[in-house]
């Protein structure tokens, strides 16, 4: 009978250690030669830290590393009122490199980056998972580094890296420490600022068009990042990854200034002069979205004041009046309706149209609006799943006014009433 030996041996089993082959060697180009950095001891193991200064007020592109702007507004948009009181070194700047770009339990943040003020300096740390099995020792030494602040920002940090450290916080029975912290994220506000301007708001564009720093060659794309990484844990040479380092530090640099450069907007809009009209606009409706009407009117009528594509122009002329309307000034809401009409404008037409029925009890004029907007919408450049809905809401509006002036004809459509 063939004993346990044979047998494993028949399916192919390697029986002893003379013919294992060893290991391929590891590189000599560990990550401690690559690139400057410390080991520190935590109380669950060693974590690799890569560490960089820069000095307060320093420029990164056009803007300085500084937080120096009142934080009011900004904090009224966050919705969260703690950060109108906070100072420079309250906050922490966050941003992971993962094994993944999708998140989930299975995906790694296996290089932590983390920036706070200390004094008159700003520190860059940067905690390096060497190997997966080190991953409690690097989460424990992050959150040792952000213990003394009370407020995070991040650029998409909300959607995928906080849910993604929390997770790794999770997965070894450990809380995070920072989930009550009050949360900036940078992107949201980047798109409410600059969507009509840019095309792309990822951090790397803001970059370039915003702050005006460009990285150098030693930056990777974001989507090589994991496979750099995966290539470190099979042969250990970490040189590739230097490029790693580099975008990771630039991402939380970038923040710091992003951060600053928001913030000075939001406090001082009217004193940014800003060279882009479509800038104005943007900031003139996050102002009126907190209900600060006479900024945002006085950033729509800046904006007014440039070259704007003619839907951009529209817009602000619209909200303008809108607003306007909202405080009751109607003398300088009509001639902003007007123009607006004089583009096609259909709804400063029935604007028109309500203010001299129901406030000038003008009703000529209220009918000559009218007659404006059916022929607008009837007109053949007026798409027609638009007229079909609109055409009857004002035939029926027309039918009205007609009914209670008495009149069965509206005028002509170029006689403008005199009352006017």
């Amino acid at each position: 009978m063939a004993g346990i030996s044979d047998r494993l041996k028949a399916l192919g089993v390697q029986i002893g250690a003379q013919n294992i082959k060893p290991p391929p060697p590891r590189s000599p180009n560990g990550i401690s030669q690559v690139l400057s950095g410390r080991t520190v001891q935590t109380q669950v193991g060693e974590a690799y830290l890569v560490e960089k200064t820069f000095t307060v007020g320093s420029l990164h592109g056009r803007i300085p590393l500084e937080i120096d702007a009142p934080l009011q507004v900004i904090a009224e948009w966050a919705g969260d009122p703690r950060i109108a009181s906070m100072q420079r070194d309250c906050f922490a700047f966050i941003d992971t490199e993962t094994t993944g770009l999708s998140g989930g339990a299975g995906t790694f943040a296996f290089l932590i980056g983390a920036g706070r003020f200390d004094g008159d300096t700003f520190h860059l740390a940067q905690f390096f998972m060497r190997d997966p099995i080190e991953e409690p020792a690097q989460l424990l030494a992050f959150e040792e580094f952000i213990a003394p602040c009370s407020a995070l920002v991040t650029f998409n940090g909300k959607a995928f890296d906080l849910p993604l450290i929390s997770t790794r916080f999770i997965t070894h029975g450990w809380q995070r420490s920072f989930r009550d912290y009050p949360h900036v994220d940078l992107l949201h506000l980047a798109r409410r600022l600059w969507r009509d301007r840019l095309p792309s708001r990822t951090l790397g564009n803001l970059e370039f068009h915003i702050l005006g720093a460009e990285r150098t060659e030693d930056d990777v794309p974001g989507w090589m990042i994991p496979s750099l990484y995966f290539q470190y844990l099979r042969d250990g040479d970490a040189r590739p990854l230097k490029s790693v380092f580099y975008h990771n530090a630039m991402d939380v640099v970038s923040m710091v200034a992003l951060f600053n450069h928001m913030a000075g907007l939001l406090a001082r809009p009217l004193e940014c002069n800003l060279e882009h009209g479509v800038d104005l606009l943007a900031l003139a409706r996050l102002f009126e979205s907190l209900n600060d009407l006479e900024t945002a009117a006085r950033l729509y009528l800046a904006g007014l004041d440039h070259d704007l594509p003619q839907d951009a122009l529209l817009e602000a002329i619209e909200r303008l009046a809108a607003i306007h309307k909202k405080q009751g000034n109607y003398t300088q809401a009509l001639p902003l309706w007007e123009k607006a009409a004089g583009y096609g404008q259909i709804s400063s037409c029935e604007e028109l149209a309500k203010y001299y029925e129901h406030h000038a009890r003008d009703l000529p004029t209220a009918i000559y609006w009218t007659q404006q907007a059916i022929e607008i919408a009837g007109s053949p450049r007026f798409p027609l799943y638009q007229r079909r809905q609109i055409l009857p809401e004002l035939e029926h509006r027309m039918a009205r006014l007609l009914k209670k002036s008495g009149s069965s004809d509206p005028p002509a459509s170029d006689i403008i009433p005199a009352a006017r």
